[in-house]
């Protein structure tokens, strides 16, 4: 029976699982409904495609675009996977070839739209097959929260109700935890099951410069990214056309993308930069959701996002090959006023829910002194622990000099308590550049002793100012209106004139620290470029996207390494066996002659063995892969404390208390057979004989044969505590 880890091996060509992939993944072939919670680039897809390869019944995978179904499927069958998807891009012709394959059982994978799914004639196809398991991908448009709510989403827990039997996976890569509470509840899903990866993407570069001459900075920065792909996002139609056009001028291949295109055009376009005919694609938002290509070197947003959420997900389209990316983001405060005005026509909730975002991404982009991980992790309720990223400007900047604003920030301060603390900085900054506008003259505020005090500086740097005010703690900023109030920080340094420390002038765009960080893997440029150009001829002759035939990180390491032979080209990352059969003799005919005519020699490349790869490499786990806690109470528990004395001890569940015990003998470590193991099953001595021959007989690593053999007779929950005594007795 295959395993997990021999189908990431020979189908993926992977030696490793990502984070929590196999924990996912593991969960799902034990039946129970999950969620998951990894960042883009993180190997959302291989937790539903690995199982769809084990368990009997088909896979059915909602996801929003078509244009994802369709790269997904194409990556499928290029990996040697059966694989569909139904919508309305296909012919009628097309439609009804697919439907028949999958009534003949031929697909184990079937890719829906939510829209296509909830119709009768789907429901009467899924309705004549056993489904193993439903994938609710991008799964944060169920909730009301999520910044791409779909009201579709809502009644997919219909579809649940119809296939009680089928296993529930719902996958988003950007997900608060008021985000995935909601999925949960919506979905009927347990806390228990819910597994959230870290968001950092230690590849990314992420930089935030002051916006001034746009269009020069962005010629700048992209003459660093030469033949590269990349993303650029705009706010409006209008900028995406513009910036598109005076990007072509400069001679660069590029296209734009925003919902005011014709539909064919916008097709063709996202087309072109799929298949590296343009390298870049200048777009609003509406471009890049499911877009799976890997090899996107940047992402400019040459305007301010909407929120955190929405700019994490964009960034998140840069460098999913695991290869370095840089993220730039030009801001401007004008560009928060223009989001402002647009906040402004909406009401009640959804004016405030509008307002926090706003307000998050405007803290975010201001921030000069933080690492930019800190912030942007903590919005999704991770720490970030390490002072410094190495990975962002403001950890390799030279730190902004300060001087004394003292006289300015107290006159701003005084202004907020004379006009009653009741108003907005816009207003505040009026007052004090002695506007004669209605709002002033209507509250009298032009007989205020701070009215014109402040006509030397400039609105901007007023609002500058403000910002630095409210950052450091001397101003609170709340309400539908953000109205601003004075801390005590703010009275204390009235009373005493203490010094205040700042930026008058608006920043300059600051001086990086060029120290670079070695995480590119060194690899022959000339080589890969040629292999490359023959990844691209192979791709326009099959009519799909360079990457569905092998990834950037694929030829690097075949730049790097040289393979020589077939064995070889398989120890090479994304390599499994259908590739390595339909391409790798093409591509070894390259390489074979260009290191002879060079001279080089092939270079081993380091294997790394999966810690799942089997029974036997999960026992060659050394402690340094067991997290402190399963140590401290597996040792406790060896040394006779009882497992009702460790869950009082670490408040948790008995489950939790199992799941530790169980990781350490999964390990290879030794476990006592304590007694109250025994106490806590409720199955007769029959049952647990039979129980541990099935064990025998499927081996310890999954659950499901061992729940089939029984009939379901036994429970999960006991067959978890039946495999650790089974462990435990081994020993």
């Amino acid at each position: 029976m295959p395993t997990p880890a021999t189908i990431l091996k020979e189908t993926f060509g992977y030696d490793t699982f990502r984070p929590l992939q196999h924990e996912v993944i593991e969960n799902v072939l034990a039946g129970k409904d999950t969620l998951a919670v990894m960042p883009t680039g993180g190997g959302k897809s291989l937790c539903y495609q690995i199982p769809a390869l084990i368990l009997p019944g088909p896979t059915v995978v909602v996801s929003p675009l078509i244009a994802l179904m369709k790269d997904q499927v194409e990556q499928m069958r290029a990996s040697g996977v059966a694989a569909v998807f139904l919508n309305s891009s296909l012919s009628p012709e097309a439609y009804a070839e697919n439907m028949q394959a999958v009534r003949a059982r031929q697909v184990k994978l079937l890719y829906l739209a939510p829209e296509t799914l909830l119709t009768p004639r789907i429901f009467n196809l899924l309705d004549a097959l056993q489904v193993s398991l439903l994938t609710i991908d991008e799964a944060h448009c169920i909730s009301e929260w999520g910044h791409d709510f779909r009201p579709e989403y809502r009644q997919l827990v219909e579809v649940r109700r119809r296939y009680p039997q089928a296993v529930c996976l719902a996958l988003t890569a950007t997900a608060t935890p008021r985000v995935r509470q909601d999925i949960a509840r919506s979905l009927g899903f347990s806390q228990a099951n819910e597994f959230v990866a870290s968001f950092n993407r230690e590849n990314l570069y992420i930089e935030v410069v002051p916006k001034r001459e746009a269009q020069r900075q962005v010629l700048r920065f992209l003459e660093r990214f030469k033949d590269q792909s990349g993303i650029i996002y705009c706010f409006s139609r209008k900028q995406v056309d513009e910036l598109a056009a005076a990007l072509a001028h400069h001679g660069l291949a590029v296209r734009p993308y925003h919902a005011g295109l014709g539909d064919d055009e916008r097709r063709r376009n996202q087309e072109a930069f799929i298949r590296d005919d343009v390298q870049i694609i200048v777009a609003t938002i509406a471009f890049g959701m499911g877009i799976n290509k890997p090899n996107v070197r940047f992402v400019i947003h040459y305007d301010l996002p909407k929120s955190v959420e929405g700019y994490y997900q964009e960034i998140g389209r840069a460098g999913r090959d695991g290869l370095p990316a840089h993220c730039l983001l030009l801001y401007s405060y004008g560009d928060a006023s223009k989001l402002q005005f647009f906040i402004d026509q909406k009401k009640g909730e959804e004016r405030r829910v509008a307002m926090a975002h706003l307000d998050a991404i405007v803290r975010y982009a201001e921030d000069e002194r933080h690492c930019r991980r800190k912030p942007l992790l903590a919005y999704f309720g991770e720490t970030f622990s390490a002072e410094k990223c190495g990975s962002c400007d403001n950890c390799n900047a030279e730190p902004p000099a300060l001087e004394d604003i003292t006289l300015p920030a107290q006159k701003f301060l005084s202004c907020v308590w004379r006009t009653g603390q009741r108003f907005g900085m816009g207003h505040v900054i009026d007052v004090l550049r002695g506007s004669k506008n209605e709002k002033v003259l209507q509250n009298q505020h032009d007989l205020l002793s701070t009215y014109a005090i402040g006509k030397d500086l400039s609105e901007k740097q007023w609002q500058g100012l403000a910002r630095q005010l409210l950052q450091q703690g001397y101003l609170a900023q709340s309400g539908e209106f953000r109205v601003l109030t004075l801390t005590e920080k703010a009275l204390t340094a009235l009373k005493k004139r203490a010094a205040i420390y700042g930026q008058l002038q608006e920043a300059e765009e600051r001086p990086r620290n060029e120290k670079a960080r070695q995480t590119e893997l060194e690899y022959n440029n000339a080589l890969f470029a040629i292999l490359r150009q023959k990844r691209k001829d192979l791709a326009d002759e099959a009519g799909v996207p360079p990457y569905v035939i092998f990834s950037d990180k694929t030829l690097v390491e075949m730049a790097a390494y040289y393979p020589q032979s077939p064995r070889s080209l398989l120890i090479i990352s994304g390599i499994g066996q259908a590739k390595a059969a339909q391409y790798g003799e093409i591509f070894l005919s390259i390489l074979r002659p260009y290191c002879e005519k060079h001279g080089l020699k092939e270079i081993s490349r380091p294997r790394t063995v999966s810690s799942s790869t089997s029974s036997a490499g999960r026992k060659a786990k050394d402690e340094g892969n067991l997290s402190e806690r399963t140590l401290l109470v597996a040792e406790a528990y060896n040394t006779g404390e009882s497992v009702a004395t460790l869950m009082k001890r670490y408040n948790v569940s008995v489950a939790t208390i199992l799941d530790h015990l169980t990781r350490y003998a999964v390990a290879g470590k030794r476990l006592r057979n304590g007694v109250d193991l025994q106490a806590l099953t409720s199955t007769s001595p029959n049952e647990q004989q039979a129980v541990f021959a099935a064990f025998d007989e499927f081996g310890t690593d999954f659950l499901k044969p061992v729940f089939d053999k029984m009939g379901g007779k036994v429970n999960y929950d006991e067959l978890r505590l039946l495999r650790l005594m089974a462990l435990a007795e081994k020993d």
